[in-house]
């Protein structure tokens, strides 16, 4: 690959990273807080509907198509270690993939699938709303700062590529 195109593609993979990083930030900073304040079942309901609305071609696209472009980018910086940048690219891969498309499958998908078979008017759902935020809050913050430390890594590459 030209370095004119792994310079566009780390553009690319920086504003995807800051893009998810910034939604994962609204969660982190206001959403969940709305959501808690507002009676159990209400927010459970909520965040249930939050959660199939959020499976749309457009954060879909975005989110693992960053993904797998980051991958592709870590890659490139293995097989080119001696490039100006490559390390911020495996780190900005790294970053992404583990922190972002692992971290969602094993600890954010299950617990949004556990909430979405919970009933919002049971008398166990207050409480499961309580331990469901906590879980998925926590989770969330490392997806928060995976993202934006990703896109800093990534400016970082392009920045390098250029001085290189």
């Amino acid at each position: 690959m030209s370095y004119d195109l792994i310079r566009l593609l780390t553009l690319i993979a920086a504003l995807g990273c800051g893009a998810v990083g910034g939604i994962f930030l609204a969660f982190s900073n206001f959403v969940m807080r709305a959501l808690g304040r507002l009676p159990p079942a209400h927010g459970v309901a909520a965040m249930q509907a939050i959660n199939v609305t959020v499976l749309n071609p457009l954060f879909l696209g975005l989110f693992v198509g960053t993904a797998l472009l980051g991958a592709i980018l870590a890659g490139y910086g293995l097989m080119h270690l001696s490039h100006p940048g490559s390390t911020w690219l495996i780190a900005g891969g790294a970053s992404y993939v583990l922190g972002n498309l692992a971290v969602t499958r094993a600890c954010n998908i299950p617990r949004n699938d556990a909430l979405a078979r919970l009933d919002p008017e049971a008398s166990t759902a207050a409480d499961a709303w309580r331990e469901y935020q906590r879980g998925w809050n926590a989770w969330n913050h490392v997806r928060t700062a995976t993202a934006l430390a990703a896109c800093a890594a990534f400016i970082i590459a392009s920045w390098r590529f250029i001085a290189g």
